[in-house]
């Protein structure tokens, strides 16, 4: 006979049930179950489970009796975990496929919440089935093949220190931090996925609904030491901020648990009390039972917080539990709670398993009648004397009509990790023995060989096992020896009956990308207080669209107060850490919440200012070709031929150039434009100032030359004025060259000088050469204004000296205006100053000049002839 042995450790209260597949002696005082298939070849699966806690106030240090047992309170609700691994071994046993030949049944053990008892059930299974003596079983039949184990980090380590001692194969369906049984992996699996993905899942979940201010309550043991310095700092660098991270008062069911009790009221009051409205449950499975407790009992002393709602968000390890004596007690503080579970897929026929059971037939263990006892609160005492309203069982009871916070007809998530385990070991146990086989003739010496082999052959088969179990979910282990699968999110719905649902929300992907790896449904319901209204926690409210966070000195980085962005800064999401620029071709609003893009601009002849100098300009031309037609068609006068008439003709011309050079200014900047702008302006002032100047010095010198003798006579005339007007331009032309072929204008884009415009403008390209050229205008002005200063007065009565002298007097005042303001102003109205400065000084030569003698020529023709002028001499003489 082949005897396999699986162990099932399942951290419930503190009680022992010991199972064995030999008659049970007197030191194994409770046999309540005991499963034997008797169809080919036994093997026997072996379970150490907790089902039952003791009331308080029971301190023990031994095994308890049948006595004490008889008083034990039974878990209920984690009978399923039972119930689901007899389901698969049933379904493994009724599978012609795996392990033929071969029958599965089990045994239970118990581990107490006790270190010391999980280690003695270790060592139990190496140890005859009569007498507790650690190796020393001589029953092939009886020695252990695989053990099953959890679900808590706890229990699993302090089993995996034994069994791994006898390279004994383990599959754990509770989670163990790899840095506990670092040495020890290679002997176990577990049926729990990467508990750092499921840490990020929460993460996610968290910054899903924006969630940064939370709390949290772990367990008060290593582990729960390890999520505070491993863990919680992952929450961190994603923004995530904790107002408290407390402890579970550590589990306690002897003299110590009204102070454990108290000492948990006091944390539970303060996280309650806390600001937070989401609180990370970093637990176990009898934590649940604690904190329905708490809940009730800050109730029962009617304290003002024990209707406050907090999302709970409880991590894969914990389980629903409950035990009788709070069974009455609501549910309310779960409701809306999160949970995360193993995914997991609905098996088919459990349900049906489960309304079979019937604890009045032979086949059912003392087990299952006490499970029943509890969860109907009923009796099988019929020998007895009934207490008062005693009710019997007479096994008509069903199971769908339990509250679910007594019993699931849906498999749970640690149920469905334990059908898995077994068919985990069922698949390897397969695989070994196939191979086994295979280097074997004969079937008698097959199965003394199988049985024969060395235990740490079989993890080999345990970690290579991949399969679909019944509900195609798919079973298989990555390299580290964790099942490589997701996690769901379940949503917690209560009733007044007692009764819950979890209801599938969401899930989490291993292998999807970070921004993919969780999906949420928008259909979660809250808990009742916040009214179907998705909850806020924050440490304070957002900054809004235009602020940004400053952080408050001595709080957590998740309390901060709103500022005001800076001018020119904008913030266009919530709860920015700073604000920033907008680029360049754009501005912030406003609200300094969005960019606006900038406004593309410069002088168009459209606008009223464009339409001005435009007119302007044409206004003055027109005038300036008046002028013009006037001298013409009276050039044999005496008053157009003084002072030189092609000198006069030459200035009309470069005047009437000098307002139509207005029109490079306006319009959009291109190339040719901004070539031609400052050099024609530049050439065209130059020369018409020199020939101001020419006029002056002919003023000076005809004066001059009337005195005999004078050495200036060969001075006088065209030669004079052409020098004087083809050297100075001539110099301005050079200046002109060289700032072309150096570093010539060019059409630009400012988008710095107007806050919500992009300015085209012509670069000058090089300023210095620009202020050259404006330096030699400025000073053949000053020249020509000192020199027709000097010859205001002069004895002539066609002398030009004092209207050129007010015209430079008007030129240089305008132009000395127009650097200063020019220098201060921005974006197109830099244009609009020069051009006023050109039309102005233009039209201020053309009136001081050419009017006066208009006047003459038009209105008083009769001063223009050489009596009037003989007669001005003669007087002045």
């Amino acid at each position: 006979m082949v005897v396999f042995v699986a162990f099932l450790l399942m951290f419930l209260p503190r009680a022992v049930c010991m199972i064995s597949s030999a008659k049970c002696s007197i030191s194994d005082p409770l046999p309540f179950l005991h499963k034997e298939y008797q169809s080919g070849d036994l093997i026997v699966v072996d379970i150490l489970s907790q089902i039952y806690i003791f009331y308080a106030m029971i301190n023990f240090t031994e095994r308890p009796s049948k006595k004490i047992f008889e008083d034990i309170v039974f878990m209920t609700p984690l009978y399923q975990h039972i119930l689901a691994l007899e389901f698969a071994i049933k379904e493994i046993n009724e599978n012609p496929h795996i392990l033929p030949n071969y029958t599965l049944g089990f045994h239970i053990y118990n581990s107490y919440f006790s270190p010391g008892w999980t280690f003695r059930a270790s060592l139990e299974l190496f140890s005859t089935q009569i007498r507790f003596i650690p190796n020393y079983n001589c029953e092939i039949q009886n020695r252990p093949t695989a053990v099953i184990g959890g679900p808590t980090s706890e229990v699993s380590l302090h089993m995996a220190t034994i069994l791994s001692l006898y390279k004994m194969p383990q599959i754990i369906y509770g989670f163990v931090p790899e840095t506990d049984v670092k040495n020890q992996n290679a002997f176990y699996q577990q049926i729990f996925p990467n508990a750092e993905h499921q840490y990020l899942g929460i993460i996610k979940l968290l910054l899903h609904f924006k969630w940064t201010w939370i709390g949290a309550y772990t367990v008060n043991n290593e582990n729960g030491q390890r999520f505070v310095q491993n863990v919680v700092p992952m929450f961190a660098k994603r923004g995530i901020c904790f107002a408290f991270i407390e402890k579970f008062p550590k589990s306690s069911y002897s003299n110590s648990l009204v102070e454990s009790l108290e000492e948990g009221s006091k944390v539970y009051y303060e996280v309650m009390r806390s600001t937070v409205n989401v609180v990370v449950l970093h637990g176990e499975t009898d934590h649940i039972i604690l904190l329905r407790i708490l809940s009730n009992r800050l109730k029962d002393e009617n304290v003002p917080l024990w209707n406050k709602d907090k999302v709970w968000i409880m991590t894969a390890q914990m389980d629903f539990t409950s035990v009788p004596f709070i069974r009455n007690i609501d549910l309310v503080f779960l409701h809306g709670a999160l949970s995360f579970a193993i995914h997991s897929e609905k098996i088919l026929g459990f349900q049906k398993f489960l309304q079979s059971k019937d604890p009045t037939l032979e086949k059912e263990g003392g087990l299952f009648r006490v499970f029943w006892k509890n969860a109907f609160e009923c009796s099988f005492r019929i020998n007895r004397v009934e207490e008062e309203d005693e009710v019997l069982c007479n096994g008509q009871e069903k199971l769908e009509t339990l509250p679910t916070s007594v019993f699931e007809m849906q498999m749970t998530g640690h149920s469905y990790s334990i059908y898995n385990a077994a068919h985990v070991v069922a698949h390897a146990l397969h695989d070994f023995h196939s191979s086994v086989r295979k280097y074997r003739a004969g079937d008698q010496e097959t199965k003394l060989n199988f049985l024969k082999q060395p235990l740490w052959k079989l993890n080999h088969f345990v970690r290579s096992v991949s399969f679909n179990n019944s509900a195609g979910g798919k079973v298989s282990f990555n390299q580290n020896g964790e099942l490589e699968t997701g996690f769901d999110i379940m949503n917690w719905i209560t009733f007044s009956n007692l009764s819950f649902l979890r209801i599938r929300v969401g899930k989490t992907d291993p292998i999807g990308s970070e921004g993919k790896m969780l999906t949420i449904d928008d259909a979660i319901v809250w808990p009742h207080n916040f009214h179907q209204v998705q909850p806020l926690s924050l440490c304070n409210g957002k900054c809004h669209l235009g602020y940004s966070k400053s952080k408050i000195e001595g709080k957590a980085f998740c309390c901060y107060n709103c500022h005001k962005c800076p001018q020119g800064k904008i913030s266009n999401q919530e709860d920015l850490d700073d604000c920033f620029q907008c680029a360049e071709d754009q501005y912030p609003s406003d609200k300094q919440d969005i960019c606006l893009p900038k406004v593309i601009t410069f002088l168009k002849y459209e606008e009223t200012l464009g339409t001005i100098f435009t007119s302007s300009a044409l206004f003055f031309s027109l005038v300036t070709v008046g002028v013009f037609w006037i001298f013409i068609k009276h050039q044999d006068t005496p008053i157009v031929k003084a002072n030189n008439r092609d000198l006069t003709y030459t200035l009309l011309m470069v005047l009437l150039l000098s307002f139509l050079c207005v029109f490079l200014f306006i319009g959009q900047p291109n190339k040719v434009t901004c070539v031609f702008r400052q050099t024609a302006f530049g050439i065209i002032f130059s020369v018409a100032i020199s020939c101001i100047l020419s006029k002056t010095f002919i003023v000076v010198l005809a004066f001059i030359v009337t005195k005999p003798g004078s050495m200036m006579t060969k001075w006088m005339g065209k030669k004079l004025a052409m020098f004087i007007v083809l050297g100075c331009s001539f110099i301005q032309e050079i200046i002109c060259a060289i700032w072309l072929t150096s570093s010539p204008p060019f059409p630009d884009a400012d988008m710095n000088s107007m806050e919500q415009e992009i300015i085209l403008v012509c670069n000058e390209g090089s300023n210095s050469f620009f202020y050259c050229v404006l330096g030699l205008l400025g000073f053949l002005a000053l020249v020509s204004f000192t020199v027709a200063f000097l010859a205001r007065k002069l004895p002539d009565a066609f002398n030009e000296a004092k209207f050129i002298t007010f015209s430079m007097l008007v030129f240089c005042s305008v132009w000395l205006s127009f650097v200063p303001t020019y220098l201060s102003t921005k974006g197109k109205y830099m244009v609009a100053v020069e051009i006023f400065s050109i039309i102005a000084s233009s039209a201020g030569l053309l009136i001081c000049i050419f009017f006066p003698k208009c006047y003459i020529i038009v209105l008083r023709p009769d001063m223009n002839n050489k009596d009037q002028l003989r007669r001005q001499n003669n007087r002045i003489a």
